[in-house]
């Protein structure tokens, strides 16, 4: 197995990953109906496989994901639920492979010496809802801080992040079944965009990035999901340190409770130019 490069290696090693990443669509011969005409022709689907992460050679999970920045969600998910805690990230790779490029591999082993030891984690996580209410708000509120008073983004600059987003996601254009989280600033750029068969495993590929970039917390930026704002995508917002939380649909009351607990700005329910707040913590 080969280790992380010097200088920056995780910038460097994550794009090597997805400039050779493939496998992500598959092509299918469907029946098309449209009116009365029926005829058959090439479908592409998204590619939907397993990918346990190891954490110090400790099986911690197993989920259902699209193959791609793995090593984002490997980093990003063990984050989330608090299982690195402060401890540097000193090696990722692929358990399956003697090179760390090939994505195709669906076991990636995280080494964090000085994390805590890990409860292996029974059970295999769905791409529709990931670990949903494995923790409740006073566990989170005792593992996190509440976030730092932030300038929230305007309204016009939620209605345009929304609009924004739909141009970075490739596989969805060409597959209609994908997911996507992106990081956004106050003024409404899109840093980072991410996409997965699963809400949870993309917006743990962007915190990951984060985290592998040393951009962690991320103080006054907005992270956006596609679909429902649940719990979890609250609570993984609150643990990657972002300011708002902009989804399309509707959050859960969950999730609103956990947004009043991290002050956090959470909006959501983007129909056209209108949307709603559910909160919105007191201007800094």
């Amino acid at each position: 197995m080969n280790g992380l490069p010097s200088g920056s290696p995780f910038a460097v090693l994550a794009s090597s990953v997805e400039k050779v990443s493939r496998g992500r669509t598959r092509k299918v011969m469907v029946e098309h109906h449209q009116g009365a005409s029926v005829r058959r022709r090439p479908d592409e689907l998204i590619v939907e496989e397993p990918l346990t992460v190891r954490l110090n050679d400790v099986d911690v999970a197993t989920t259902m994901r699209t193959p791609g920045h793995d090593f984002e969600l490997a980093v990003g998910l063990l984050h989330a639920d608090g299982l690195l805690a402060d401890a540097e990230v000193t090696d990722i790779r692929y358990c399956a492979t003697s090179t760390a490029v090939d994505s195709s591999f669906n076991v990636v082993s995280v080494l964090a010496p000085s994390a805590p030891i890990p409860a292996p984690r029974l059970g295999l996580m769905s791409s529709s809802c990931g670990l949903c209410g494995s923790e409740a708000i006073d566990e989170l509120r005792a593992r996190i801080r509440p976030l730092a008073p932030a300038i929230a983004p305007t309204v016009d600059v939620l209605r345009a992040v929304t609009r924004a987003v739909a141009s970075h996601q490739p596989l969805f254009d060409r597959t209609g079944a994908l997911h996507a989280a992106a990081a956004f600033s106050v003024d409404g750029d899109i840093i980072e965009v991410r996409e997965d068969i699963g809400r949870h495993n993309a917006v743990d590929k962007v915190v990951g990035r984060f985290r592998l970039d040393g951009h962690l917390p991320a103080s006054g930026m907005g992270l956006y999901v596609s679909g429902r704002a649940s719990f979890e995508m609250v609570q993984k917002a609150w643990a990657g340190g972002f300011s708002t939380v902009l989804s399309v649909s509707a959050p859960s009351a969950l999730a609103v409770e956990t947004a009043q607990a991290a002050a956090m700005t959470l909006a959501g329910f983007v129909r056209g130019d209108a949307l709603n707040v559910y909160h919105q913590p007191s201007p800094p």
